[in-house]
């Protein structure tokens, strides 16, 4: 018989962002590192004030909603945080692929106005021709 192997847990990788420094703490501190930023993560125990302000001031980066700061004091030795980034790394695209179901937020998706050369008659230049006169033989 197969024995079923338990999943294994996203804090196993943990140590690693703390080695590789691509944790970033604070509001603060995101807001201001906006271009080297993955992903958020925000606790569970984080207030519906501060929650609502986080989606609004990071809506184009994924923001995950999981563990609360006990958790985050634990894994990344940071007191009182309840708003965490990950740096862009590959580790960081790990973390986020197993925290990805925690995600609180929808992507931005950019609306394209219409091209105005791909209007509806662009693709129909060409008219229709009449029939070609057939040629009677004596």
């Amino acid at each position: 018989m197969s024995e079923l192997v338990p999943p294994k847990s996203v804090e196993r990788l943990f140590p690693f962002v703390l080695k590789s420094r691509n944790l970033l703490v604070g509001r603060d501190t995101l807001r201001r590192s906006k271009g080297k930023l993955h992903f958020i993560l925000i606790t569970e125990d984080v207030s519906e004030n501060s929650r609502t302000e986080v989606l609004a001031d990071f809506r184009h980066y994924p923001v995950v909603q999981c563990f609360v700061s006990a958790d985050l004091e634990k894994h990344f030795g940071v007191r009182g945080a309840k708003v965490v980034g990950f740096a862009k790394s590959g580790l960081a695209q790990s973390i986020y692929a197993e925290l990805k179901p925690h995600r609180i937020n929808q992507p931005v998706t950019k609306s394209n106005p219409p091209d105005p050369a791909q209007g509806p008659a662009a693709g129909r230049k060409a008219a229709a021709k009449p029939p070609a006169q057939q040629k009677s033989r004596p």
